[in-house]
């Protein structure tokens, strides 16, 4: 059992394995828990995909899918995206698996130097506080464990394309609800679902939205922060 601080939120998970006291050490608490999670050998036992992983790795999988439905009423969701903040303001980055989310980082951290914190890597939480929208580094963070136990305010939101030259431009709220809807965990309860959709909705109104063509190069760096900032 260890009590871990998530987007703001004390989180108590009664684990059965050491591995996830281990991947949330930099996360731990002493403060109350206002929410309590733990899975059943049957919930960790789904999580196996035929790979190999660990008891251990598939129920720290398990509970994380259980905490991002338990932050639900506290305004807080999953998004599937790499998140980098820049002098304290956060930009995250969303892309199918392959196109360079990783990529685009190193870009920027290449560029930012000491001037940027990588938040997350692969699975941050967004949470929604006093109209702001904020993003909170967890250590669910992908194959290179990039992350960081910090949060910024969200700046703004791109969804990457693979493209020859570098070239960034705003879209829609109609544009932008079909690429975030296949870069989240989209809940099966039906208050869940509605809590969920109410904090999409949120976002996209809050945070703006862009569409990033770009390469390799680092001047993709310098096109997506001058288009964003």
């Amino acid at each position: 059992m260890l009590t871990v601080k998530l987007a703001d939120l004390p989180i108590r998970i009664d684990n059965l394995y050491p591995y996830t006291e281990q991947l949330c050490r930099d996360y731990r608490t002493d403060e109350e828990p206002v929410i309590t999670v733990a899975v059943t050998p049957e919930e960790i036992a789904a999580e196996d995909d035929g790979r190999g992983f660990s008891a251990g790795y598939l129920e720290s999988v398990a509970v994380y899918r259980k905490i991002c439905a338990a932050v639900l009423p506290y305004n807080a969701f999953l998004l599937h995206a790499a998140v980098i903040a820049v002098d304290g303001e956060a930009y995250a980055f969303s892309a199918d698996s392959g196109i360079g989310k990783t990529t685009h980082l190193k870009l920027w951290r290449r560029k930012f130097g000491d001037r940027c914190q990588v938040l997350n890597g692969d699975k941050p939480l967004l949470r929604i506080v006093d109209g702001n929208v904020y993003a909170y580094g967890t250590p669910w963070s992908g194959k290179e464990g990039w992350h960081t136990n910090a949060k910024a305010p969200l700046k703004a939101l791109c969804f990457l394309e693979r493209s020859e030259k570098n070239h960034i431009a705003r879209i829609s709220d109609g544009d932008t609800l079909p690429l975030l809807f296949s870069q989240l965990m989209m809940p099966t309860a039906e208050e869940e679902l509605r809590l969920w959709l109410d904090s999409l909705d949120r976002l996209i109104r809050i945070v703006p939205c862009y569409r990033l063509g770009c390469n390799m190069d680092l001047e993709a760096a310098d096109v997506a922060y001058n288009g964003m900032k």
